[in-house]
Formats: C-alpha cells, structure tokens, sequence
C-alpha cells in the first residue's frame, strides 16, 4: 500500500524548557527552539503544559501562539484547567493526555473507553471553538473506537512500548507492538480518524512507523533535544526529516 499522503513531523520543544528551569532565567528560549524547528522543516510544534509547570509555562504557550507560523499542538490534561486554557488560546490543534505528578514523561495512553461520556462532554467545546481535538491513546481497539465515538477527529497512538523493546533487542515484542500499531492505525483509518504517532521515536526505531500508510504525523521530542546537544538543534531536525522522508518513499 503506497503512503496516503506525505509525513508530517511535530517538534516537541518541552525539555528546552526543561533545561531552562533546571537552573532558573529565560534561556534557552522554547520559542526561540521552535523557530528554528520551523525553519529545520517542522510541520509543527508540540508543547505540553502539566499541572505542575515543570517545563512548559503559560508564558510559553502564549509566546507560542504568537510568534508561529506553523500549527501548535497544545497536549494537555482534561482538566478544568487546561479546558479553559485551550479555548482562551484555541490552538490548532489539543491533544489529550494522562498525566501523572510523579511521572517522568507520559506514561501509557488515555483510557478513553472507562471515561468516554466526561470526554465527549470535554471535547465538544474545544472542536466548537475551532481546535482539532486529538486523544493519546495505546494501539487497543477499544481505545480507537471510543475515540472515534465521543467525536475526536485524531488520534496519536502511543509508541513507548515498541521503542523500549526496540532499544532492549527484543525482536518479539518490538514485532507484536509494531503489529499492534499498524492494525490499529488501519482501524482508525477506516472509521475516519486521523492517525498520528509519537513517544520514545529516535533515527533508529522510526522507519517502521513511518512507513504505516495511515499515519500521517509522528511527533517526537527528548530524542532531537537531545541530539541537539551534539548536531546542533537544525541538523537534527533536519536528520529527522530526511529519514521519515527517506521511509515514506521506500513505503
């Protein structure tokens, strides 16, 4: 099956703010990152503002939505908090995520399915006031549907646990989990979802997901801020965007 249409790539700018406030001040700059991923050839930018603020701050989001050119995917917790956040900004585009204090990063995906009537009710507002709603889920057919139910017009299914049994060298499971991804990036598909894809993505695992005919975007973030330190934060951007274009073609 040939690709459905060309790959979008989101940069996820929050660890530049994590390196920011790790030791206080204004630098480095999230916005300054973004503007340097659109030039790079981002399609996007990705930023999520938890509860705490350990990274993201409310001054970044609103330095975001004026200063870009490209789509801001603003991820985000449903709470009442963030709702109102989102439709005071009405970004491009809100993608819904679990979030957790203890937390790391985002562990697993939104169960949608256990609380799928509180969603639809969340998410009316935000797609009525011109936001593309998006719910980060695992690659479990009862999360696509529910998604798919309560009117998201997206989904980003969770890559984590590929990427880790990909790292680890257990062919088995990185196979079941990319088995389980490209079954459910169908499924969607065919219910008339958007696909998009992200968490945990580096030059070495991401190929096969780019060459999944439905998904349409990977979002990806730690791994270009981190090679940033080493190739610059263009060059790595753009290493990105040669190597997902580079799989779209060989599809």
């Amino acid at each position: 099956m040939s690709p459905l249409g060309p790959l979008r790539l989101g940069v996820n700018i929050d660890h530049v703010a994590t390196v920011r406030n790790a030791r206080g001040g204004a630098v480095p700059d999230p916005l300054r990152a973004a503007k340097i991923a659109e030039e790079a050839g981002a399609d996007g930018i990705t930023a999520h503002l938890r509860e705490d603020r350990r990274h993201i701050r409310d001054a970044d989001i609103d330095a975001l939505m004026d200063g870009l050119t490209v789509p801001l995917n603003f991820e985000m917790a449903a709470t009442d908090e963030m709702h109102a956040i989102a439709l005071r900004h009405k970004p491009h585009a809100v993608c819904l995520v679990p979030e957790r204090r203890e937390e790391r990063t985002t562990e697993g995906g939104l169960d949608v399915a256990r609380d799928d009537n509180r969603l639809a009710r969340f998410i009316a507002p935000l797609r009525e006031a011109g936001s593309r709603v998006s719910m980060f889920i695992a690659a479990d057919e009862a999360q696509v549907r529910a998604s798919q139910r309560i009117g998201a017009e997206v989904i980003e299914l969770h890559t984590g646990a590929y990427c880790e049994a990909f790292a680890e060298g257990d062919t088995a499971t990185a196979d079941k989990e990319l088995n389980a991804i490209r079954e459910m990036a169908a499924l969607a598909h065919d219910i008339g979802l958007e696909v998009h894809a992200g968490h945990g993505l580096t030059y070495d695992d991401v190929t096969p997901i780019a060459q999944i005919p439905q998904v349409m975007e990977v979002n990806i973030g730690h791994f270009i801020i981190g090679e940033a330190i080493f190739r610059g934060l263009g060059p790595a951007i753009q290493e990105m965007r040669r190597v997902l274009d580079a799989a779209r073609a060989a599809g």
